[in-house]
């Protein structure tokens, strides 16, 4: 895949600290850059509902109050876009997956070695469970203290701010369970399976 971005920009130099916090082939910014495929959804809180699906059928679903009503966490973390910026120290609440996979198990949801989250707009984008689960992602329903503005993904977005900022899919409704890795969006179209910035993952064929 021919890429339209230079892996040859790097930006201006970062002094120690920051490098150290970089990705290879990133820039910082200060400010949250706007990236997405197509327009902006905007589903009314009284329609919005967030389902989890097993590979045998079962579904666990809940509301908005009732998503609500789950365990929040406040997380900051770094996230790192694959068009090569990325942003320190950003602060989010949400979900854990964690805490999803477990309600959901209560409701005889089981989960599997793979996932393909789906979102308003038609976006999906696929990941392993180990790097959704253990502390490592979210479904974010906040960021910086205030509700998720819906350009950024909200009223909920996945966070999983250790890959790839395309893998922190807006909008996020769904998430399925799946025995094998099955590409979403950006990865039927070229892009890494897994995308992990520290390896610059950003295609098929990286590494």
């Amino acid at each position: 895949m021919t890429s339209p971005i230079s892996r040859g920009f790097r930006g201006r130099r970062p002094d120690t600290g920051i490098a150290m916090k970089l990705p290879p082939g990133q820039y910082e910014t200060h400010e949250f850059p706007v990236l997405s495929a197509g327009p902006t959804p905007r589903t009314p809180l009284d329609r919005w509902s967030f389902t989890l699906a097993g590979t045998d059928g079962n579904k666990a679903s809940w509301s908005w109050t009732e998503f609500e009503a789950l365990p929040h966490e406040t997380i900051t973390r770094d996230i790192h876009c694959v068009t090569k910026w990325s942003k320190f120290d950003t602060v989010w609440t949400g979900v854990s997956v964690d805490a999803i996979i477990e309600a959901g198990a209560a409701k005889g949801v089981r989960p599997a070695q793979f996932i393909v989250a789906a979102c308003d707009g038609g976006y999906t984008t696929n990941l392993p469970l180990a790097d959704v689960t253990g502390g490592k992602a979210w479904v974010a329903v906040g960021f910086d203290g205030k509700p998720l503005h819906p350009e950024h993904g909200g009223p909920a977005r996945l966070l999983v701010p250790h890959l790839y900022f395309w893998k922190s899919a807006k909008w996020v409704r769904e998430i399925h369970f799946r025995d094998h890795d099955e590409p979403g969006f950006w990865e039927g179209l070229g892009y890494h399976m897994r995308g992990d910035p520290w390896k610059e993952q950003r295609y098929t064929g990286d590494e």
